[in-house]
């Protein structure tokens, strides 16, 4: 079967297969563009909502709060207490500037007997060597950290094992896993971390960013180039259809 129509005054004819393809392409390409337009958008409602927690007023830990990782992130906080100088954490593998090191976390214990929250000191270079521990020492006594809440990092690839802490102290892991980690420390852990500020002192090199893969703008290029393929092909099929008018 052949359709027949007039498009711009030109008569097209197409057998039904043709057409057929042309619409669920389409329909595919167009759809894909949508959804990029659609993640350009959710990409901008969570900057705007990182953007809003970086600059909202600093979380008092110290009272009853409850909190909650995801709804919290990028919260600035503050928290009075002291650090566990004895047992501190090494995350493996953090690579900066190309050089490989880890992030320094140490557990700080409330005043007021809530769970431990494990305070990232920043980046530290690994050394010579593996059998090398970085200076983890902390000089003066601390009594209050400022910084903001945050997740914990996760690997691209997630080794098996990779969250077990060694035996000696401090301990490697390459993944947090805080209910392991309070069964090695003997206490209750948040499952959160504070990223201390740069300003704070006993840290390390600190350069917190905020995590989007792909920007906004990005997924707006994509729909671009989504929609401006469904032209084409729309181009394409009535050049197509067109000439086989006129030879016919």
């Amino acid at each position: 079967m052949v359709i027949k129509f007039n498009a711009f005054g030109v008569e097209l004819r197409l057998g039904w297969p043709i057409f057929t393809a042309y619409l669920v392409l389409l329909a595919l390409l167009c759809n894909l563009g949508f959804w990029q337009l659609r993640r350009a958008v959710e990409k901008q409602a969570l900057l705007d909502a990182q953007q809003a927690a970086l600059f909202a007023p600093t979380l008092d830990l110290n009272g009853d709060v409850l909190i909650d990782a995801a709804e919290y992130r990028y919260r600035p906080a503050s928290l009075r207490g002291h650090y566990d100088q004895a047992h501190q954490i090494l995350l493996d593998n953090q690579v900066m500037d190309g050089k490989p090191g880890y992030l320094v976390l140490t557990p700080f214990l409330p005043g007021n007997g809530q769970a431990a929250v494990l305070v990232n000191r920043g980046w530290v270079a690994m050394g010579g060597s593996r059998d090398t521990v970085p200076d983890l020492s902390i000089a003066d006594p601390v009594d209050q950290v400022q910084g903001r809440i945050n997740r914990f990092p996760e690997p691209g690839i997630r080794l098996q094992g990779a969250e077990v802490p060694g035996d000696s102290w401090p301990v490697r892991v390459q993944v947090i896993d805080t209910r392991l980690v309070a069964a090695k420390l003997g206490y209750a852990v948040a499952d959160y971390q504070i990223e201390l500020n740069p300003d704070q002192p006993a840290g390390y090199r600190r350069e917190w960013k905020t995590a989007v893969t792909i920007p906004p703008e990005k997924h707006r290029a994509y729909a671009v180039q989504w929609f401006g393929l469904a032209l084409t092909l729309t181009v394409l099929f009535v050049w197509h259809s067109s000439r086989k008018t006129y030879r016919g």
